[in-house]
């Protein structure tokens, strides 16, 4: 059975779900498309803390789908714009899992993640996968992916 792990960078895709279509993006309905084509031996979500109870139970509801809940706390900067960026740890954990899965499974538009799906194809030999909004995700993103699977309208709330 193939072992499969995910990363999904939840700013990045709640962001470009909600500015292609308005909507969420439904990460149980996905857990169960990805669940049958093998063995989910790990998935994280990358997330930024402001401590509230809606986030708090979005939290809980991906904990609840078979997630691990990674959270850094949201930092909000004295010109107005707000940090909280997982780019770093997305990629130390992708890097450490392709060692030991067949296919590793990102959520994300962000193209600076192409360098690294190069990378654990070329090193470890797995399959790349991509979900990304398709308006929001970089070409270079899509380009680097052994699959990439267009967000649509079938995987939105």
């Amino acid at each position: 059975m193939k072992k499969i792990a995910i990363f999904a960078d939840v700013q990045n895709i709640y962001y470009t779900t909600r500015q292609s279509y308005a909507r969420q993006f439904n990460y149980r309905l996905l857990w169960e498309k990805i669940a049958k084509q093998g063995e989910i031996v790990s998935a994280f979500a990358y997330a930024t803390s402001r401590g509230d109870d809606k986030q708090t139970k979005f939290q809980d509801a991906l904990k609840h789908i078979g997630f691990t809940v990674k959270l850094k706390p949201y930092i909000q900067r004295s010109d107005g714009s707000a940090k909280g960026d997982w780019d770093v740890g997305i990629t130390i954990d992708i890097i450490d899992a392709a060692k030991d899965v067949d296919t590793v499974i990102l959520l994300s538009g962000d193209g600076d993640f192409d360098l690294l799906l190069k990378k654990i194809i070329n090193d470890y030999g797995v399959t790349a996968e991509v979900y990304g909004a398709p308006a929001l995700t970089a070409n270079s993103l899509i380009a680097a992916a052994s699959i990439y699977h267009p967000i649509k309208e079938d995987l939105l709330l």
